[in-house]
């Protein structure tokens, strides 16, 4: 070694021995997680379902108010017996789509679109409770 780099060394170990070791304060650890506790805080959205309680009631208010109405209030043609319900019923489709025909894709199609409905949801769920998740 040349005798600058020795007078260097000698130097720095000098300046290393009389400088003590920094530690830091006791609770510098929960200072420093409260702060990150903050951040993450701030970056969280809450949860807000897109079909509120309120609405939720309503519809289902309404839906039985319906089924209410219908069942006390509706007039019928004739005393008509329980048999004669489904026979009635039936008939009167018929008649209402009887010009309508549908390929058998399209049926597939309209049979399939529930079931597929029902599958994204349930994914789609998933998804945001695992985003949303507190």
């Amino acid at each position: 070694m040349k005798e600058s780099d020795k007078n260097i060394e000698q130097l720095i170990d000098k300046m290393m021995a009389e400088d003590k070791l920094q530690s830091p304060s006791i609770d510098f650890t929960s200072k420093i997680m409260a702060e990150v506790h903050v951040i993450e805080e701030k970056k969280l959205k809450a949860y807000k379902p897109l079909i509120s309680k309120p609405i939720w009631i309503s519809i289902g208010i309404a839906l039985a108010l319906l089924v209410i109405y219908v069942s006390l209030f509706s007039v019928s043609e004739s005393n008509i017996e329980i048999e004669q319900v489904g026979k009635l019923y039936s008939d009167r489709m018929s008649t209402a789509f009887s010009g309508i025909h549908f390929s058998k894709n399209i049926l597939y199609a309209i049979l399939i679109l529930p079931v597929m409905i029902l599958v994204q949801v349930g994914i789609l769920k998933n998804y945001f409770d695992k985003k949303y998740q507190i």
